[in-house]
């Protein structure tokens, strides 16, 4: 039994190892220009971002940054930088509405992200970790305060398991 576990034991660890590479304390999302990156998909238009782990936040990104999205040219990008801070997902998406359908505003949450406070954000906004869903952050709410990062990340793997963990270090206000 233990030799047919063994490609499992071997993916897993792979993971972890590259997981934990791209999640070191310092380790941020960053924002990055994909026209720079050698290692950009060929199936992404140049100058545009591919749907990735590594979005964008808000509240910092350039209007050159946003503007890497797919859609996003320099009115919708004057419109992202308007309203910020953004304390919210829900707050990014009613007011996106005033300018773009529901399904574009989904689109551009693949590329974007609120950075979340651990005892403050809404489950909404929570959930935008990678490997979450709703009833996950509503679980996660429910089990507020949370003492440390730490604690929240435990929290995290308690309901979504190390994976999402991983990414929910990425998606912390600090």
């Amino acid at each position: 039994m233990m030799i047919m576990n063994m490609p499992r034991l071997v993916l897993l660890l792979t993971l972890t190892v590259s997981l934990s590479a791209c999640a070191s304390e310092e380790s941020r999302i960053k924002n990055v220009n994909p026209e720079n990156d050698e290692s950009q998909s060929s199936s992404t238009e140049p100058g545009k971002r591919p749907v990735t782990a590594e979005k964008l936040n808000l509240n910092t990104a350039t209007a050159e940054e946003f503007k890497t999205i797919p859609g996003v040219g320099d009115r919708i990008a004057r419109e992202f930088d308007e309203y910020r801070p953004y304390d919210s997902i829900l707050q990014f998406r009613q007011e996106m509405g005033k300018y773009v359908d529901e399904e574009t505003i989904v689109e551009y949450e693949d590329h974007v992200y609120i950075p979340i406070n651990i005892n403050e954000s809404d489950a909404a906004t929570v959930a935008q970790i990678l490997g979450l869903d709703l009833t996950g952050a509503e679980a996660l709410v429910s089990r507020r305060p949370f003492a440390t990062e730490e604690d929240f990340i435990a929290a995290v793997t308690d309901v979504a398991g190390g994976i999402s963990s991983q990414f929910a270090r990425l998606y912390i206000s600090r």
